[in-house]
């Protein structure tokens, strides 16, 4: 009995911007609640000084920071190649620089294999909480990847 082959992939038109929704959503939410919190509890202590209480609000604001940088990663695809935006590092490839988009099981996010032989992290697509929606957009990613990066003249394609 032969596996069933796998079913193609139709590549999104472009800009298209990749990001884990559903975990942005998350951070965000729990952060700005998180910040809420903390500032009610600075204001309600009757106890705690000025100082004090700027403080508590300095620190809400510091928490919701760090879960708003870790909400940050998103791949742009464009015409020219792809941004790869992770927490604090901004990448720019040509579409010639991706040899192939990674997403095997156990991945915590996708990797994009150079032609430089290194690997770069793309943490944009996560299949830690969507996990159908980041294999739907690894496999949009790779087949933009393999489209744009094929080494075919843009004028000699049909669309």
């Amino acid at each position: 009995m032969s596996a069933a082959a796998p079913r193609p992939t139709a590549r999104p038109d472009l800009p298209a911007t990749f990001r884990p929704t559903l975990t942005r959503v998350v951070l965000l939410a729990v952060g700005l609640v998180m910040f809420l919190v903390i500032t009610a509890i600075a204001m309600i202590l009757e106890s705690l000084s000025p100082g004090e209480r700027t403080s508590f609000v300095f620190v809400a604001l510091l928490f919701f920071g760090v879960l708003a940088l870790l909400s940050r990663p998103r791949i742009v695809a464009d015409e020219r190649g792809v941004t790869v935006v992770n927490i604090t590092r901004t990448r720019r490839l040509a579409w010639a620089e991706i040899v192939r988009v990674n997403l095997r099981a156990g991945d915590p996010w996708v990797f994009l294999d150079l032609s430089d032989g290194t690997s770069l992290p793309a943490l944009g697509i996560q299949p830690g909480i969507a996990r159908e929606h980041a294999i739907r957009d690894a496999r949009a990613l790779r087949a933009l990847a393999e489209f744009h990066g094929s080494g075919v003249d843009e004028s000699t394609r049909n669309g």
